[in-house]
């Protein structure tokens, strides 16, 4: 079994390592010695510096547990002394985290100086606040993107995620949100990379520092060569980070998490290699506990909330597929983006007919919002159903009505895009944070004739109505 001459060199109870298969690991426990619980963190003694932690997932016998390691395990031997943590991994919490970019282990990766010692640390299990705490809200978070305001709105406090598959702008619109938060709220952001690039990761830290938003926001990232138990707790460890500006210093929090689809894959690769039968289209059996567990801890409380923005991964744009599903019945606001109008040119590519909220009712909103988002839908559907008969015979052989419809509905798509302040670098384009009122306003009237003669450019990457008037009258 190999050499165990360093079993005796750490403290607590007698442990070592009995197999190492990829990142997981096999310890045994000395006879009598109670075993650490499921999710405490284990210390591994190896001759690399400082310790290897893993996590406990299972208990194989009375003297035996297997964990996940949280790092990669290339040399680890047979027989590697093991030390129970007593708790579940922990990050640091508080001020001190803002502006940095840190690990699942909640180490500094963005060369800055290393933590305190006696910096507070929070673990990253633990239970939703109780029912009888939850605070729900029904106040609009202010997104300054007209189409989700209009059409999809953010609850304060609450769950919303953008489904897109690859390449269609989830990241960009996560980047924007984060400036918002900081501008308009003044508030907290905590971003959550789960299995990003590194060049991504590079980049956000970059934009974040040169907008000068880098100081209100924590950075968590579990990079994409990372072990698959980094990445599969990289989001918890960001939630937990949340938790504490929400509970013990009651301030208002944005949670952003980028991408949770590969949380599940992370999970998924875990559940493969922990020896469990897949279930339905090859996923963990799991999946449905594993969501809730991250989605349930995202709550508001009295005084403080949590308001989280998800970016989810849909695989071959398949959003039937059961992992997409799951993290449907969760939220409150789903925005999704639509390969079609990305590529035309729409960013942001939200569409306009699949998006919905909660929070879109007249009893919430006021009557005004709620019928111009329900006649902005029907316009634009209508227009959908007849582009197959335009495609056809052309937009010469519908009725008078209809040819008004398509007028007003391929303005409205336009007006709905909008240029955002992290892309004016590569558009040129100074971005637009626009109010709900101004969005109203503009597409009231659009829908009630008033840019029917106007080019369709005018309404094409503006920020309120005012602004396409004047573009209209430049071009003349």
């Amino acid at each position: 079994m190999g050499t165990t001459s360093n079993k005796a060199d750490a403290p607590g109870p007698q442990a070592w390592v009995v197999a190492a298969r990829g990142s997981v690991i096999d310890v045994r426990f000395a006879g009598g010695e109670p075993l650490p619980a499921l999710a405490d963190a284990l210390s591994i003694h190896w001759d690399r510096g400082r310790p290897l932690v893993a996590e406990v997932q299972q208990h194989l016998d009375a003297s035996t547990i297997r964990a996940v390691a949280l790092e990669g395990t290339g040399g680890l031997k047979r027989g590697t002394a093991v030390t129970g943590q007593g708790r579940p991994i922990s990050v640091p919490v508080g001020e001190a985290v803002l502006g940095r970019l840190v690990n699942v282990l909640g180490e500094p990766v963005d060369h800055g100086p290393p933590f305190p010692d006696d910096l507070p640390r929070a673990p990253i299990h633990r239970s939703a606040p109780p029912l009888g705490r939850q605070d729900r809200g029904t106040e609009i978070f202010r997104s300054g993107i007209k189409v989700i305001d209009l059409l999809a709105p953010l609850i304060k406090g609450g769950k919303a995620a953008m489904f897109g598959g690859a390449g269609v702008g989830k990241t960009v619109l996560i980047m924007e949100l984060i400036r918002t938060t900081v501008e308009r709220y003044s508030g907290i952001s905590v971003f959550g990379g789960i299995g990003e690039r590194s060049r991504e990761g590079h980049e956000l830290l970059l934009e974040l520092r040169q907008s000068g938003v880098l100081s209100r926001t924590a950075l968590v990232f579990g990079q994409m060569n990372e072990p698959p138990g980094a990445r599969w707790r990289s989001g918890l460890a960001a939630l937990a980070i949340a938790e504490h500006f929400r509970d013990a210093a009651h301030e208002n929090v944005l949670l952003l998490i980028d991408n949770v689809y590969r949380f599940v894959q992370a999970g998924g690769e875990v559940s493969g290699l922990l020896g469990r039968l897949p279930s339905r289209v090859g996923y963990q059996p799991t999946l449905a506990s594993e969501i809730a567990d991250l989605e349930e801890r995202i709550a508001s409380v009295a005084g403080a909330a949590i308001t989280s923005i998800q970016a989810v991964y849909v695989p071959a744009d398949d959003f039937t597929d059961p992992a997409v599903a799951e993290i449907f019945s969760h939220l409150d606001s789903s925005i999704v983006l639509s390969r079609d109008m990305a590529s035309e040119g729409m960013y942001p590519a939200v569409d306009p007919l699949a998006s919905t909220s909660v929070l879109l009712d007249p009893r919430l909103v006021g009557e005004l919002h709620y019928h111009t988002a329900q006649e902005v839908r029907r316009v634009i559907a209508h227009y959908r159903e007849l582009q197959e008969i335009i495609a056809l015979l052309g937009i010469e052989e519908l009725s008078a009505a209809d040819r008004t419809v398509v007028t007003r509905a391929r303005r409205l798509l336009r007006f709905l895009t909008q240029p955002f302040m992290v892309t004016t670098a590569f558009t040129g384009k100074d971005g637009r944070s626009v109010d709900l009122g101004d969005a109203i306003a503009g597409c009231r009237a659009i829908l009630d004739g008033e840019a029917d003669g106007w080019s369709e450019s005018a309404c094409y990457m503006v920020g309120d109505i005012a602004e396409a008037r004047a573009k209209e009258a430049a071009q003349r």
